[in-house]
């Protein structure tokens, strides 16, 4: 089997619909696109059924209807984005990455410390592995 195929960016909108909500309908992933664009069901079933060919999501009949899930994690999907993302646009710097996004947007007290939180485990996790050699 080769390497999973990239989820393009309305894919991913599509995939963490299914993260947060569960399985859903074409019609109820259609419904519940957060852009607010007016799209037809045939559009959004097309697009759900290119994600099953690419292996992105499955389909189950139930009641007459298909309703589709993800196929992987959320963390399984998003790991290789990201990290493409970074290689592509900030030069393999994590650094940066996270300077950008701090700066472009509101953070609340809360996720700062959830980021310092894992920065910290991030340190603890290295220093750990420098022993064991």
């Amino acid at each position: 089997m080769g390497k999973p195929v990239a989820p393009s960016n309305q894919e991913l909108t599509v995939l963490s619909l299914l993260w947060e909500q569960g399985p859903m309908t074409a019609r109820a992933v259609r419904d519940a696109m957060p852009d607010g664009k007016a799209r037809a069901y045939t559009s959004m079933l097309s697009v759900l059924q290119a994600m099953e060919r690419k292996g992105l999501v499955t389909h189950t009949a139930e009641d007459g209807r298909n309703v589709y899930a993800a196929t992987a994690t959320k963390k399984q999907t998003l790991r290789p984005v990201l990290r493409d993302l970074v290689r592509d646009l900030f030069q393999g710097s994590p650094a940066t990455a996270l300077q950008h996004l701090l700066e472009g947007t509101q953070v609340t007290a809360e996720e700062l410390a959830e980021i310092e939180s894992l920065i910290a485990a991030q340190r603890k996790g290295k220093a750990a592995g420098k022993g064991k050699r």
